[in-house]
């Protein structure tokens, strides 16, 4: 990823993000949680993910929102139609009960001041 002096990426390395957006049936969210780590795996061990975060809505029960970053579009829609991407999805699919997804390009990025500390 190439950060130019404004903050700005480089169109090049514009990160491509994936945000879903997940409900959860009620009562299945720890088994939800746990299931997600273990088969998460499967998304982040292919070569052009560069990570992803699973975040709990504060302001909704059941709600999630997975982000998932990669080096680009084309390699992200090919993972999106292989068959690791539908055993994940499977292993997932029982615990919802809706959700909705969005693609975006990343075109900044601004360092935090304890950005070089570990949260979780």
């Amino acid at each position: 990823m190439t950060v130019l002096n404004d903050g700005k990426l480089a169109p090049s390395s514009q990160v491509f993000r994936v945000m879903l957006r997940m409900e959860i049936k009620p009562g299945l969210e720890d088994e939800f949680e746990r299931t997600w780590t273990e088969v998460g795996d499967s998304v982040t061990s292919h070569r052009a993910n560069l990570g992803q975060w699973l975040s709990r809505s504060i302001d909704e029960p059941g709600i999630y929102y997975i982000v998932s970053d990669w080096l680009d579009e084309p390699q992200f829609r090919a993972f999106e139609h292989s068959d690791r991407h539908l055993e994940h999805r499977q292993k997932l699919h029982p615990f919802r009960s809706g959700g909705s997804m969005v693609t975006m390009n990343v075109v900044a990025h601004l360092e935090g001041g304890s950005s070089g500390e570990r949260w979780s």
